[in-house]
Formats: C-alpha cells, structure tokens, sequence
C-alpha cells in the first residue's frame, strides 16, 4: 500500500517561511514524478510546483523565486520550502505522487496539510 505522509503546515506572519515535507513509500519513491498541489476556500485545485524523476522542476508564476521543491531519495522525501509567504498563498497543500503505468498515469494524494498566513 503506498502511503504519503505530509507535515509542516501551520501558522505564519506574511513574510515569514514555512517547509513541508511529504514522505512517499519506498516502492514508488523512485520510478515518480512528485509535486505539490494547493486548494484555498472555493477555488480550484492547483499545482504549486512539480519535480520529476530526473530533477526537472517546474513552479506556478505565483510563487517563482519565493518557493523551493526538492526530493530526498535517501529519505523518501520531497519538499516545499515557502519563503516569502503571502496571505494569498493560505490553503491546503496536497504532496502528490504520479507514475505512467501501461500508458496509465497513476496518482496519489497526501493528506493535505493547511497552511495560513496572516496579514
């Protein structure tokens, strides 16, 4: 059974910094694409940024040159460093897992963890 177990969300002033970290069953550590996605109060499900297999990155334009991702392969590990952070960046953050099987794109989600920033 694959299990993604986020943490790091919480309380924080604008400006201030905030690091999650989600960490992924070893069976599909390796052979996924990881991201993180993030749903605020009627809004739709977005992604925040995404990291493949093979260390490319890719980030929304909202949050370019204030939020981090990176993937620990000894810890089973990806992580979303938020530095910066503004009151619209409030949400629920999704660690999400994906891999391509028999040309099916198979996904799954964290738990999500909630992240707030206050003006």
């Amino acid at each position: 059974q694959v299990q993604l177990v986020e943490s790091g969300g919480g309380l924080v002033q604008a400006g201030g910094s905030l690091r999650l970290s989600c960490v992924v069953s070893r069976s599909v550590f390796s052979i996924s694409d990881m991201g993180w996605y993030r749903q605020a109060p009627g809004k739709q499900r977005e992604l925040v940024a995404d990291i493949t297999r093979v260390g490319i990155i890719n980030y929304v334009d909202s949050v370019k040159g204030r939020f981090s991702i990176s993937r620990d392969s000894a810890k089973n590990t990806v992580y979303l460093q938020m530095n910066s952070l503004k009151p619209e960046d409030t949400a629920v953050y999704y660690c999400n897992v994906h891999y391509s099987s028999f040309l099916r794109r198979i996904d799954y989600w964290g738990q999500g963890t909630q992240v707030t920033v206050s003006s």
